[in-house]
């Protein structure tokens, strides 16, 4: 079994070369056999979204937080795991001019390219900072809105980036986060391929875990404001699984899914 250091240094890795790749080398860091089927079986569609940046969408989500986060002009936003920057650059549409966005990424090749793109774009009220969801480089009490896009099942001290987001909230601030879990338990050997966990499916917890630990961080009024079945490409499976491995985990009835969490820290 890899350590935590083992996976965050696989994350890094590949979320580095994605930094660099085409955009249609796959959702999630997973090389696409069929561009079309594996590059869209997570991501949800930003064509429509007010702010978004198609050069700095590398389909690497899977939901629209920053749709759900009830952004208000003027506020102070927190995007973890922020990529290419652009959920950062959808939120400073609703935070206007007077708001500042923040976008953390653990990745140095991500937090480079979308500095780049915020350059290119104008931006001068967003900004991407280089750092581990699990300690963040960033003062306690500092976002109005703290949102994630299909980062956090990626980390593997869940509790401790869940208390980190407590921390960098301000009293009365909330989140908004989309994210992989499960229902019920997947097969030992799709948590054992490394390809999946970076691809944002063997990191994911149960739904009920997933919901207990940010009540455990102290959150309140917590809801799943969006969720949908997530149907794994038999292309991806075979890449990565035996046919027997396959079956059995068809026929486990263990589930993906991709949820919206909402809550906040109390006054």
């Amino acid at each position: 079994m890899q350590t935590s250091e083992e996976l965050k240094s696989l994350v890094r890795e590949k979320y580095s070369q994605l930094a660099s790749a085409p955009r249609s080398t796959g959702c999630c860091g997973i090389p696409a056999a069929s561009d079309t089927e594996l590059f869209h079986f997570m991501a949800d569609d930003y064509a429509q979204t007010a702010g978004y940046e198609q050069t700095a969408d590398l389909g690497l989500g899977c939901g629209l937080p920053v749709q759900f986060a009830q952004i208000r002009p003027g506020d102070t936003v927190v995007d973890l795991g922020s990529g290419a920057g652009n959920d950062c650059f959808v939120a400073r549409h609703e935070t206007g001019e007077t708001g500042r966005v923040i976008g953390l990424d653990f990745t140095p090749a991500m937090v480079a390219q979308a500095r780049a793109n915020a350059a290119r774009l104008g931006y001068t009220n967003v900004e991407f900072v280089q750092g581990d969801i699990e300690q963040m480089p960033l003062p306690e009490d500092l976002a109005d809105v703290v949102v994630s896009n299909c980062v956090l099942n990626l980390v593997p001290g869940k509790p401790s980036a869940f208390a980190e987001l407590y921390r960098i909230l301000k009293p009365g601030g909330h989140f908004s986060i989309s994210d992989i879990v499960t229902t019920g338990e997947l097969a030992p050997q799709v948590r054992q391929a490394a390809e999946l966990y970076a691809g944002c499916v063997g990191g994911a917890v149960l739904e009920h875990e997933y919901l207990g630990m940010l009540e455990a961080a102290g959150f309140t009024k917590i809801q799943v404001q969006k969720s949908r079945a997530i149907e794994v490409p038999e292309a991806l499976l075979t890449s990565q699984l035996s046919a027997e491995d396959i079956a059995a985990f068809r026929a486990s009835g263990a589930g993906i899914r991709s949820i919206t969490v909402y809550g906040e820290k109390p006054l």
